[in-house]
């Protein structure tokens, strides 16, 4: 079985920065895709960024390149998303998930959650 869980979030102003972990109980963990995903209120659970278990590959929403970055640590079994540049649109609750496919934006292809991790930037 594998856990998630996710801390790092808060409140910020616009333009400032949070770092999101995951940690992942397992001894598989370097061996699963990992993702990140928010859902705002109202709205369907959106793709933020997957990393592959090599971290070699990383693919992001447009919404978000070039303001996060997600990086993972396969001794620590740890997974982060660096968010710099913060706005308001960016307000959330923050899942992360593993998953065996390859660079997949579908929530529906990633087997483990995390209960997430609120992030509120304020204007």
């Amino acid at each position: 079985q594998v856990q998630l869980v996710e801390s790092g979030g808060g409140l910020v102003q616009a333009g400032g920065s949070l770092r999101l972990s995951c940690a992942v109980s397992g001894r598989t963990f370097s061996s699963y895709h990992m993702g990140w995903f928010r859902q705002a209120p109202g709205n369907e659970r959106e793709f933020v960024a997957t990393i592959s278990p090599s971290g070699t590959y990383r693919y992001y929403v447009d919404s978000v390149k070039g303001r996060f970055t997600t990086s993972r640590d396969n001794i620590k079994n740890t997974v982060s998303l660096q968010m710099d540049n913060l706005k308001p649109e960016d307000t959330a609750v923050y899942y992360c998930a593993a998953g065996r496919q390859a660079g997949s934006r579908q929530p529906n292809h990633y087997a483990y959650w995390g209960l997430g991790t609120q992030v509120t930037v304020s204007s």
